[in-house]
Parts: C-alpha cells; structure tokens; sequence
C-alpha cells in the first residue's frame, strides 16, 4: 500500500516535499518513483529509482530542482521540490514494482506501464 501526502497549493518559486509511506516493502528489491498527471495530459514519470542503488532518473522538465529519496528506516519515498512552476502543477503519484535480479547498474523503471502499486495520488497547485 501507498499513500502519499505534502501535496498543496504554494506560489511560484516556492518548496514542497512530498511523502510516499510504504508498507508490504520488506527488502531492496523494488523500484520505486513519481508520477504526475495535469489536466488534459497524460501521465509521466518525474522521478524514480532503485532501492537497491543506483542512479535515479529524472524528467527533463524537472531536472536540477527536484530530488527523489528513500528512508530505508521508515520506508518512506520522498520528492523534494524546489523553484516550483505553475507547469509544476499536476496530481502526483507514488508507484513501485518489484523488481527481483535488478542491480544498480539498470535504469529505474520509468515507464507507466512497469508499475503495478501506484498510491492515490495528492494535489500540487503553483500559481
């Protein structure tokens, strides 16, 4: 199960960070990310990486002002957004997928279709 929060309405040029708690996720073996959807688009990856290591990806669109973590204390996911865009706003969404035999040295999954546990999604609105 995932569920996210952090979500809210913040101006241009400000801060959120989002939540992802995790539970059913006992070991390394899974990738994990963000995804956004604003209205009339299609969902895209912003962020996602590997427990296990690794680099993570990012989207263009966000690159150089979002991080994405994870808490293996807590098993929480987390999305650190800086110098948020009106663009910016979107529902996002915490997904992960197993992922046994991966290594650090993959690309994470980054595609809609490579992920069956997506959360319920939580607001971000900039203006």
């Amino acid at each position: 199960q995932l569920v996210e929060s952090g979500g809210g309405a913040v101006q241009a040029g400000g801060s959120l960070r989002l939540s992802c708690a995790t539970s059913g996720i006992a070991d390394r073996d899974y990738c994990m990310g963000w995804f956004r959807q604003a209205p009339r688009l299609p969902r895209e990856a912003i962020a996602t990486l590997y427990l296990g290591g690794g680099r993570p990806f990012y989207a263009d669109a966000i690159q150089g002002r979002f991080s994405i973590s994870h808490d293996t204390s807590t098993n929480t996911l987390y999305l650190q957004m800086n110098n948020l865009k009106p663009d910016d706003s979107a529902i996002y969404y915490c997904v992960a997928e197993p992922a046994p035999g991966y290594t650090e040295y993959g690309s994470p999954f980054r595609h809609e279709s490579e992920y069956s546990y997506w959360g319920q999604g939580t607001q971000v609105t900039v203006s």
